[in-house]
């Protein structure tokens, strides 16, 4: 199956924090705006992020490997030295993790790189990374 770019539209409550967020330090490439939404290339995504007056509910948690998941969240799977460094660059911007950077399942079917963290406006990301994509819906 050939892997196409999905399209995501997020709430946010300050297009200038989206800017400086997802333009400046994660480096996405803005794409068309308006005043209400701008759009990003969100690793090659479609990325939307859509001006609320008010933030839906905040996120609730689910238990995975011992740590409590933000649920919803939405991310990238990144090859491994890529996810390296943006957890280097997040932690020299003092992102403020859910989840710390860690390899979670490790040394069984799935072993991943996984991070959390939240973006200004309370939506939850993930970005994670595996040694051998082969492991991506490893059961």
């Amino acid at each position: 199956m050939m892997l196409t770019p999905f399209h995501l539209a997020i709430p946010v409550t300050d297009l200038e924090q989206a800017k400086a967020f997802y333009g400046g330090l994660l480096g996405c490439e803005r794409g068309r705006r308006s005043e209400d939404w701008i759009d990003w290339n969100f690793f090659g995504h479609q990325l939307v992020t859509h001006l609320v007056t008010e933030m839906p509910s905040f996120p609730k948690h689910n238990q995975v490997d011992n740590h409590a998941v933000p649920i919803p969240h939405f991310g990238v799977v990144l090859n491994w030295n890529d996810w390296q460094a943006l957890a280097s660059k997040l932690r020299a911007a003092h992102i403020d993790f859910i989840i710390e950077p860690y390899i979670r399942f490790e040394g069984q079917a799935g072993e991943q790189a996984t991070m959390f963290f939240m973006d200004p406006c309370g939506n939850a990301l993930e970005f994670k990374a595996f040694q051998d994509t082969q492991q991506l819906f490893a059961i």
